[in-house]
């Protein structure tokens, strides 16, 4: 079983074409919400995050995602010290779930698969790439956001030159790009390859 790491900044389209790799039969792992997820559900991540950043970051249970958030956003060192407790749950949590699975090939969806050094993890890597002005258009239609807060967000990623560079294939998805024919042809690699 091949695994692929499909990563790409935020509103390429990512998602987007992981769920078509899905329609197609291959098995997902959307990272961040599995990290989301173990972040409440691991009982020894919570008791790091917890030693980490105070009891009070958890309320009623459940992890207060903007509490750590602003801590993180204005402190690198915060950020660093909650990548190296999740990531590393989040790495085996995918392993364990690959094993499960009955396929030629498995995907991890990440944002981040370079920021973290995950990447080396796979078989093959795909970044989707999209024009930024069209990136920029997606996401202030879908988190009603300015422009200024949606620039922040993607500096914080690596941009699409590193992306390109490190990757094996590449899904252009601007408006002038049909993203389908892309995933199909892709998809019967990856088969071809097992």
């Amino acid at each position: 079983m091949l695994k692929i790491g499909l990563t790409g900044g935020i509103g390429s389209g990512k998602t987007t074409a992981a769920r078509v790799f899905e329609m197609l039969g291959a098995p997902i792992y959307f990272a961040d919400a599995r990290a989301k997820e173990l972040m409440h559900t691991d009982e020894l991540l919570r008791k790091k995050i917890q030693e980490t950043f105070g009891d009070q970051i958890y309320k009623a249970q459940q992890l207060d995602r903007k509490a750590l958030a602003k801590i993180v956003f204005n402190d690198e060192k915060a950020l660093e010290k909650v990548n190296g407790l999740v990531h590393p749950v989040v790495r085996k949590d995918f392993h364990n779930w690959a094993q499960q699975q009955d396929a030629p090939y498995v995907i991890e969806e990440s944002a981040i698969l370079f920021e973290t050094g995950l990447y080396i993890d796979f078989d093959y890597l795909v970044s989707v790439i999209s024009p930024m002005e069209e990136r920029i258009a997606r996401l202030q239609e879908r988190d009603n956001t300015t422009v200024e807060k949606i620039e922040a967000r993607m500096k914080a990623q690596v941009n699409d030159e590193i992306r390109k560079e490190k990757s094996d294939y590449i899904l252009k998805n601007g408006k002038d790009d049909l993203l389908l024919p892309q995933i199909i042809a892709l998809d019967k690699v990856f088969k071809e390859k097992v």
